[in-house]
């Protein structure tokens, strides 16, 4: 019985659900799974890492939001690289379309199946492989937690560059193939300079070995750039070295409330000139973020009433000299009428609690209401007229309009919800899109900042890439995966 079930009709149907979240259909033209398929990837893996069962395909099927479903039949948990490799070795050479799944984090359905797409988990690929405690470089396998690896370097003196509200799911190997950004891009830049190897395995099995840990290596194309941000679309990424600095031995963070968007960017110019060598971090959030994570039992840190607030962290290595630079830039932006109130954590146990104003908003927005979620960049100076725009063409239609985000970055988490009722309304989706993304692109910006394409975007992708851009991705897709088995119907439109 466990492997009849498995047994279906060609490909070429129209049923799906992921997709449908997309407002879209889209053709397959991927073969059928039998049983024979199965008794190989249990060969392959051993019976215990093949999972069938439909209660324990749930959370392989459907992404952290529940926003989007496929309908997999089976979800393998390879071990190795090589298991990996044998995998996808007898997917393409069957035309088995595969998903690769890391912690299932992302916001724009990359990680679930459009339709039964065979779910490859790398959840026990989690080991760390070695840390050059000289050098400070890490290498590990993809499946390692963020936060893990965190935990482990920060015990040698070390910071992983990347720090995510999801750091105690996510992995990493999810991490480097959306190129996730996260709160401290302005101190350490994007993945594409933090990672220094990848061990990738491509469509046919083949294997790429480039888990160096060189700073230089000047020997040609940096293959490995395309595996960084791609969204399994190109390899499965098994194993990474990462380039780690050193941990601060000292942190400072102060939470400051501005009566205007205006003041934001006057406090951000004066944060840059006076604080830059220090500067790792600089978020932003609206009154209207503030109040609905406040509404879910987050504390407020200052009780001021202003219309906008910032949250500006230091790391450095000179707890006295950063504490009284921070102090200091303090008095003067108040002192000039950007900043009307601000405080400055003294204690661990405070730094947390402003951490948690800006972390805290997704999860109360989850809790109270549908959540239509957007995540764009745009020129600092246009940045929040988005908002406010949104905020105008939705209120009618009884939806209110959050913004918060990477300020340092110029990216804008523009979050819209309907209070109370939990079900999407057709009528408010059309309402966004596609103007959200047509506002975006007429300024010049991306159509999403650092959470991907995935189900969510290809049919908007040519709003911020040109089409002799998309040509070329076409290519490349077309050399590393001429069948099309990896993590088809995402971030490409269809031809």
């Amino acid at each position: 019985m466990r492997l009849a079930r498995l047994i279906r009709t060609p490909h070429m149907q129209t049923r799906w659900s992921t997709a449908m979240a997309t407002g879209s259909v889209l053709a397959r033209a991927h073969s059928a799974l039998g049983a024979e398929d199965l008794e190989r990837f249990e060969s392959i893996v051993g019976r215990a890492n093949v999972i069938t069962e439909d209660d324990a395909l749930e959370a392989y099927n459907t992404d952290w939001m529940r926003k989007y479903r496929g309908s997999s039949k089976v979800a393998l948990r390879p071990g190795s690289t090589q298991e990996v490799s044998q995998i996808l070795a007898h997917c393409n050479a069957k035309g088995i379309a595969v998903v690769p799944q890391g912690g299932n984090t992302g916001l724009v359905g990359g990680s679930v199946p459009v339709y039964d797409e065979v779910v490859i988990s790398l959840g026990r690929m989690n080991h760390i492989i070695s840390l050059d405690e000289h050098a400070g470089n890490l290498i590990c396998q993809s499946g390692c937690v963020l936060e893990t690896l965190q935990d482990y370097v920060a015990t040698r003196g070390y910071t992983v560059p990347l720090d995510l509200g999801a750091k105690g799911s996510c992995q990493i190997g999810g991490n480097i193939a959306t190129n996730a950004g996260g709160l401290r891009f302005l101190r350490y830049g994007s993945l594409h300079g933090t990672v220094l190897g990848l061990e990738v395995v491509l469509a046919d099995g083949t294997v790429l070995d480039n888990l160096t840990a060189l700073r230089k290596d000047n020997t040609g194309y940096d293959v490995k750039q395309l595996f960084i941000g791609s969204e399994g679309t190109l390899g499965v990424i098994t194993a990474c070295a990462l380039a780690l600095p050193r941990a601060p031995n000292s942190t400072q963070l102060a939470f400051l409330g501005c009566n205007s968007y205006e003041d934001v960017l006057r406090t951000f110019i004066a944060a840059r000139r006076d604080l830059g060598e220090v500067l790792s971090a600089v978020e932003f959030l609206d009154s209207e973020s503030l109040q609905v994570v406040t509404e879910h039992g987050v504390k407020d840190p200052l009780g001021a009433g202003c219309r906008h607030y910032m949250l500006i962290e230091l790391s450095g290595s000179n707890e006295a000299h950063d504490a009284e630079k921070l102090s200091t830039f303090l008095e003067n932006v108040m002192e000039d009428g950007s900043v009307v109130d601000g405080t400055i954590a003294q204690d661990t146990a405070q730094t947390h609690g402003i951490w948690r104003v800006r972390e805290g908003i997704t999860e109360a927005l989850s809790k109270s209401g549908a959540v239509y979620k957007y995540d764009v960049s745009i020129p600092l100076t246009d940045l929040y007229n988005l908002v406010d725009e949104m905020r105008d063409r939705l209120a009618p239609l009884g939806a209110f309009v959050t913004g918060f985000g990477h300020l340092g970055d110029g990216n804008l988490h523009l979050n819209i919800y309907t209070p109370g009722d939990f079900q999407k309304s057709p009528t408010v989706q059309q309402a966004i899109e596609p103007f959200v993304y047509e506002w975006v692109s007429s300024r010049r910006g991306s159509i999403s900042a650092e959470h991907g394409i995935g189900i969510m975007k290809p049919a908007v992708l040519h709003m911020s890439k040109t089409p002799e851009i998309i040509d070329v991705m076409r290519s490349i897709k077309g050399s590393l995966d001429p069948n099309n088995i990896l993590n088809p119907y995402k971030v490409l439109p269809p031809p």
